[in-house]
């Protein structure tokens, strides 16, 4: 719904703005705070600088949207960062049952998948913005505006009363929802602003880093293993005292100068902050993970005898996929040519250590530029968990990729944006 206003409305009494809720950001976390506002009968003015809400919304889940995930709370907490503690309030308002029966009433229709993962069973994410966006154009009290970007928050005695956009508009309200996202997909207009605001507004800031994210190397990535999948293997992530960060079992893939897939994206939220600190990070990667090294190397000691006429590098194939071979002959500094019955002991090791634990030091991450969420943001003992409204200025709640709350792949980042936008709209 696009409405025309004055270029300021700040002249109106006071009591003309107490009805008024003014969200800032129109993605997954902005449009269910816009909603909950609405329906409690609040009227909405809901800010969006870009000419299209819901821009990363749209993209999220490779296009398919993975809006949730139907795992037990005590699980579901599991896979959140920060405090995990902070979201039990909320949750106890909203939570994924809360947001899946939402989505049916607005016609999407839902499939759950592997890892208890939550789809619109259309497989493309616009029915998901669009059920959204459709019930806020329904509603008379809510007024969607384009193009607005906001360049600062009026804060009068210690109360949020209003934004000044780019501009030169002002507008008042009793409330104002942050809700502009993280830093992530900047193309769609995720660029830091709620982070910007927040600090002006008073609020302390965690290091903001690109999660869920690539991990780099310095190792020469085969042209045949990138886009490679690797299924079934062990990704582990050390200091170089051997201290572990994190061990994930599943998917992983190869890309041209580096490592991702689900395990992979999952590892960085614990790899980013020391890797962007110049900490280094090993990983380890055991493509045999079912298999315990001695029975393994027991297997080696018999493929070896057994086959002992069979060059080496066409005999890789009896433990690796083809497309893993150029990778292991690159590495394991073996004869190409070479018999099996003339691979030594100290051969036969190497062959066991790279296929159990091959490892190489990280170098980095990718960029917020592809990173699926920012890690960081509005320390949360600065907000009220049950309310999401901040503890330093009334009237001002913060929600979504603004606070320093993130989690794993598998629907727990939109579930948690969703559950803070309802709880920002239904309280403030």
């Amino acid at each position: 719904m696009e409405t025309s206003h004055d270029k300021s409305d700040s002249s109106k009494p006071a009591k003309f703005h107490d009805n008024r809720v003014i969200v800032i950001g129109a993605g997954a976390s902005g449009m269910m705070a816009a909603l909950s506002a609405a329906q409690r009968g609040r009227q909405v003015i809901m800010l969006e600088k870009m000419s299209q809400p819901g821009l990363k919304l749209r993209i999220t889940g490779k296009g398919r949207c993975n809006l949730t995930n139907t795992s037990s709370l005590k699980d579901f907490l599991s896979h959140v960062g920060s405090d995990a503690r902070f979201m039990r309030n909320s949750f106890s308002q909203f939570f994924n049952t809360h947001l899946m029966q939402f989505f049916e009433d607005h016609g999407v229709p839902l499939v759950v998948e592997r890892g208890e993962r939550v789809y619109p069973k259309s497989g493309k994410s616009l029915d998901i913005f669009l059920a959204l966006i459709t019930a806020l154009e329904k509603m008379p009290n809510v007024d969607i505006r384009r193009n607005c970007r906001v360049d600062s928050l009026i804060i009068e005695d210690g109360s949020a009363c209003g934004v000044r956009c780019a501009d030169g508009t002002v507008l008042r309200a009793s409330s104002i929802v942050l809700a502009t996202g993280g830093m992530s997909y900047p193309l769609t207009g995720s660029t830091g602003d709620g982070y910007r605001l927040a600090q002006l507004a008073g609020h302390s800031l965690s290091p903001r880093y690109p999660a869920l994210v690539q991990l780099l190397c310095g190792l020469k990535i085969p042209n045949e293993l990138v886009d490679f999948s690797l299924k079934n293997v062990r990704l582990s992530l050390s200091r170089p005292d051997g201290k572990k960060i994190c061990d994930n079992f599943g998917e992983m893939t190869f890309t041209p100068n580096g490592i991702s897939g689900p395990i992979v994206l999952s590892a960085s939220r614990q790899a980013t902050a020391p890797l962007h600190n110049g900490e280094p990070v090993i990983a380890h990667i055991d493509f045999k993970p079912a298999v315990e090294e001695s029975t393994l190397d027991k297997r080696l000691i018999n493929d070896l005898n057994s086959s002992g006429n069979r060059l080496f590098h066409d005999a890789l194939r009896l433990w690796l996929p083809a497309e893993l071979i150029p990778l292991a002959l690159q590495n394991l500094h073996i004869e190409y040519y070479k018999r099996l019955n003339q691979i030594n002991s100290a051969e036969r090791h190497k062959l066991l250590k790279f296929l159990k634990d091959f490892s190489f030091e990280l170098t980095g991450t990718g960029g917020f530029e592809e990173a699926i969420v920012t890690q960081g943001g509005v320390c949360l003992k600065e907000v009220n968990p049950k309310t999401m409204e901040s503890r330093i200025v009334s009237g001002l709640y913060i929600t979504g990729e603004v606070l320093d709350l993130d989690a794993d792949t598998g629907g727990y980042n939109l579930q948690i944006a969703f559950t803070t936008g309802f709880a920002a709209g239904n309280n403030c």
